[in-house]
This record gives structure tokens, sequence and C-alpha cells, in this order.
């Protein structure tokens, strides 16, 4: 390795060593930014030989970041995202482009509904959308802006409420209670819960049990029973007809939906403006 050189290497080669750290290869950082492949180990090997470290270590099934590289990476990527944020605040135009991650279900059921109000308020601004098919998939999600359950609380993340989490007894129009029930799996608050602050002690059988609310709520639409089902993930239906809610107690959690994004994301002015208009929209 050559000699180090003083001061900050050349900002193309920056840019394609945070590429290939993040994206895991020379390949992928390649497409991203339509080079030879040739081409970005060529100017990964003058950063290296400016900086007189190896970041990679090339091996015959690819590369991999060194330690030296993998310290050296966060400092690149932060340094560029603050780079980009104050130039756009500076000298750019507003936000074109709006890109949210989340649960397909939550997509369909949050962003959708709301899709109209906010592009009467930004008509100039594309919206994307990332579906993930977990919860725990977002926090690799590359993605930075995304919709949330649960608590609130993200490390490093700050989150806003889109709308609390209520759980109501839902069926199709014609489906009474004593329908079998349709159960839902995981961290919400189910029947039993429902059940004692009910004073509903004698339950009717289940019938079916997904892992999934989404699933769920279709099941009572096609009039397979009676759901504990979400009112933010049901409101299309409710409103629509396709669903209604059962004359029995509500059941209310701790939990809710987010609007989250890392804590550095959202300095810029423009950029927080965005999110406050699509923040509104999403609260109808």
């Amino acid at each position: 390795m050559a000699g180090k050189k003083i001061g900050l290497p050349p900002l193309d080669w920056l840019r394609v060593f945070e590429a290939a750290g993040r994206l895991g290869g020379f390949s992928a950082a390649a497409r991203e930014f339509g080079l030879t492949q040739a081409a970005v180990s060529q100017r990964i090997g003058n950063l290296e030989a400016w900086l007189g470290r190896s970041l990679f270590v090339r091996e015959a099934r690819g590369v991999s970041l060194t330690v030296e590289g993998e310290s050296y990476l966060p400092l690149v990527q932060d340094s560029l995202q603050a780079l980009e944020r104050n130039t756009e605040e500076l000298f750019g135009k507003s936000p074109r482009a709006l890109r949210v991650a989340a649960l397909s279900s939550h997509i369909h059921a949050l962003v959708l509904p709301c899709l109209a109000r906010f592009q009467e308020t930004r008509p100039n601004v594309r919206v994307m959308t990332d579906s993930v098919a977990r919860r725990s998939s977002l926090d690799e999600e590359r993605t930075w802006l995304q919709i949330r359950y649960g608590r609130g609380a993200w490390p490093g993340r700050d989150a806003v409420l889109i709308a609390d989490e209520v759980l109501v007894p839902i069926a199709a129009a014609g489906v009474c209670w004593g329908a079998p029930l349709i159960d839902v799996r995981g961290e919400r608050p189910g029947w039993q819960d429902w059940s004692v602050k009910a004073d509903q002690p004698e339950l009717p059988q289940s019938s079916v049990s997904f892992d999934s609310m989404e699933h769920a709520l279709t099941a009572a639409r096609l009039g397979m029973g009676v759901a504990l089902g979400s009112v933010p993930l049901a409101s299309d239906g409710l409103q629509a007809g396709r669903l209604h809610r059962l004359d029995l107690p509500d059941l209310e959690t701790k939990d809710g939906y987010w609007l989250t994004w890392p804590e550095e994301r959202a300095k810029s002015k423009k950029q927080r403006a965005l999110i406050d208009d699509f923040l509104q929209a999403l609260r109808g």
C-alpha cells in the first residue's frame, strides 16, 4: 500500500466506496453508478492507496470489508448524507419524491387511502412505496421513511403517531355474534383479553387462525366469522359497508401505527415540511 496523502480523498472515490460497502460488492456498486466493475475496483484501489489502508478483502467469491473499512464506512455515509442534506437545503428545490416502506397491509390500509389528499397538497411529488414481508425486516430496509406498528420507541428514530390501535368485533353484513371466531396470532391482544373487558366468558368457537390481521379481515369480509379487527386497518371496509362493527365493546391497546424516520434525516426544513404534509394526509 502506498504512503498516505494529506487531506480529503476525491468525492467520487468516496461515493463508490460507500456504495460497495453498503451493497456488499463491486458489481452491485457498478450497477448503481452505471460503471464497469473494473472502474469501481480502480476507484477503490485509488482510495486505498490514498489512505494507505486496505478497505476490502478480495476473495474468489467476492469482497468483504476489512476492519478499517467497517470503521470508515459509517463515517463516509454520515458525511455524504450531511453534504446532500445541506446542499439541498441551500440550493435545491422542493423534494420531488417521497418514498415510504411498510408492511403490505399497512400500505394498503393507511397509505393508499391518503394519496389523493396528499397529492392535492403536493401535486408535483411522486410517491413510491416499498413493502416488506415482516416487521423485523424494517430494521434492514434502506428506505428510511417507514410506517411501523408498536409503541413509538425505536432507538435512533423519531416517530409520530398516525392512529391508535383499537380492536373491535368485526364481521360481514348479515354475520352476527355467535358466528365462529376468527383468531389473529401475534403480539396484539386477542379474544381472551377482549372477553375479560367485555364480560363475555362464553365465547363462540374459533373457526380459523391467522398470523396476519389483513388475512383475518379478509376472512371476516368473506363471511367466515367474526374477527377482533383493527379499526385503522379495517377503516376502508367499514366505510364501504363490506364490514360492520358488532354492537359490542371495543378493546383499546397501548400500540399504534407510527410514521418514523432516522433522527438525522429530517433536519432539512424542506424535507420536514414534506413529512408533515404526508402525516396530515395519513391522519385524514
